[in-house]
């Protein structure tokens, strides 16, 4: 009966957070304003422009530099003696056009960023101004800090087991596309990966999940981060996929912590 009670009296806790979460008190907005649904619109057309004007520049400048930019992607294999072959008339141009837009849109995402920062924080009461602080910077932190793990470990790790495990048999001559299409697609899915942390604070701020919660559950996230890590490494050998599930169950622990400590 104390049991029911304490989970009835939890459920009114969380429900009565997500409430305030979405619709908070006038007197907590500091600079609360009346606008009109068509105003909303222009502003978010504007903002939409400002981020795709600024991606668009991003993208034109990597372009001028594609060649430097993919002797540098290709660096955790030139010296394995991997030689790299377009297979097809254009290939190695529309490969320069795929790795210009993922380097802009790396590049650019610190404007879409402030961009749906400055749309949204008008709603946002002065306690969640305070906390979208730290949740911002950590999420470019994390997301940069994801991709330079995947550079500097996980794509090397993947590259040479494939090399080594040719040697001897076949020689390595690889298409440029689809090497660039395996390191690039590796290198954004790792640095989505490391928002976990982020996630895990939001969920704990709206008051849906409490760190308690978040650590009993540790055995099942064990084999999540097994199962994410082989989804989203592009390659299929054991070791990758464990280089990766490695920092993402760690991720989760410090996560579920920082929310338990914020809690208390």
């Amino acid at each position: 009966m104390e049991e029911d009670t304490l989970q009835s009296a939890q459920q009114d806790d969380s429900g009565s957070s997500i409430y305030n979460f979405l619709y908070p008190s006038k007197e907590l907005l500091p600079d609360d304003q009346e606008m009109t649904i068509f105003d909303h619109l222009e502003e978010l057309r504007q903002r939409i422009f400002v981020s795709v004007l600024a991606v668009g520049a991003a993208i034109l400048g990597c372009f001028a530099f594609s060649k430097d930019l993919i002797i540098l992607l290709e660096a955790p294999v030139s010296a394995q003696g991997v030689r790299f072959l377009q297979l097809s008339p254009g290939e190695f141009f529309f490969t320069t056009l795929k790795v210009s837009g993922y380097c802009g849109l790396l590049l650019g995402s610190p404007v879409i960023l402030y961009e749906i920062i400055a749309f949204v924080l008008p709603g946002l009461t002065r306690d969640e101004r305070r906390f979208l602080g730290p949740i911002v910077l950590g999420s470019s932190v994390l997301f940069y800090a994801g991709v330079a793990f995947s550079y500097a470990v996980l794509a090397p790790a993947a590259l040479n087991f494939f090399v080594n495990y040719a040697e001897g048999a076949v020689e390595s001559l690889w298409s440029i596309d689809q090497y660039f299409e395996f390191v690039l697609i590796l290198l954004f899915s790792t640095g989505l990966s490391f928002q976990v942390p982020v996630i895990q604070l939001l969920l704990g701020q709206v008051g849906l999940v409490s760190g308690d919660q978040m650590l009993s559950i540790w055995r099942y996230v064990v084999v999540g981060s097994v199962v994410v890590a082989a989804v989203l490494t592009p390659s299929t050998d054991p070791l990758t996929q464990m280089l990766l599930a490695g920092p993402l169950l760690g991720l989760y622990l410090g996560g579920a912590w920082t929310v338990k400590l914020i809690g208390r």
